[in-house]
C-alpha cells in the first residue's frame, strides 16, 4: 500500500498512543474525522495496521528476567520445524522468535519471573523438540524498546 503525508502522521500518531480517539487523531493531522476513518480502516483492511494493543511494563507484572536464547539445531526437516514453531508459539514466555542466516537458527527472546523460571521453559523446551545447541543470555539492561516502526519516507 501507497502511503501518504496523512497516513504517515496517523500512523505514527497510533504507534505512540492507540488509545487516541478518532477526534484526536483528526484534529492532529489536521483532518476531519469520516476521512480518517476511512484512512484507517483502508489501514487495517490493507493489513498495515494489524491490531491495537496495551503495552505492559514487564517488572511491574514481576517478569524481570529477560534472557535471549541462541539454538542451533541438527534437525532441519519439516516435522522438526512443525514441533519447534508449535512449542514456540505456545510458550507465553516466548515474546518473539527468529529464523536467522548465520551459525545460530533461532534466537528468542524470552520474559520470565527469573533464573529458576527460565529453567523451567528451558527444561520445557528441550523435552518437546531435539535441540543440539541452547545458549541463554541474559539481559543486564534495556536499553531500547519500542513497537513503533519507522515509516518509509513517500519519496520512495
Amino acid at each position: 500500500m501507497r502511503l501518504d503525508d496523512t497516513d504517515a502522521k496517523i500512523l505514527s500518531l497510533m504507534q505512540q498512543d492507540a488509545s487516541l480517539s478518532l477526534d484526536q487523531i483528526a484534529e492532529r493531522v489536521g483532518a476531519s474525522k469520516t476521512p480518517v476513518w476511512n484512512r484507517i480502516r483502508k489501514l487495517k483492511d490493507a493489513g498495515v495496521i494489524k491490531g491495537q494493543v496495551a503495552i505492559l511494563d514487564a517488572e511491574a507484572l514481576g517478569l524481570e528476567a529477560c534472557f535471549f536464547v541462541l539454538i542451533r539445531t541438527s534437525e532441519h526437516d519439516p516435522d522438526w520445524a512443525r514441533r519447534f514453531l508449535a512449542t514456540v508459539r505456545a510458550s507465553p514466555e516466548v515474546l518473539e522468535a527468529h529464523r536467522l542466516a548465520g551459525d545460530i537458527d533461532y534466537i528468542l527472546k524470552v520474559q520470565v519471573k527469573n533464573a529458576r523460571a527460565y529453567d523451567r521453559f528451558y527444561q520445557s523446551l528441550i523435552s518437546q523438540v531435539k535441540i543440539h545447541n541452547v545458549t541463554a543470555l541474559l539481559s543486564m539492561e534495556e536499553l531500547k524498546a519500542t513497537t513503533a516502526l519507522p515509516i518509509p519516507d513517500r519519496a520512495d
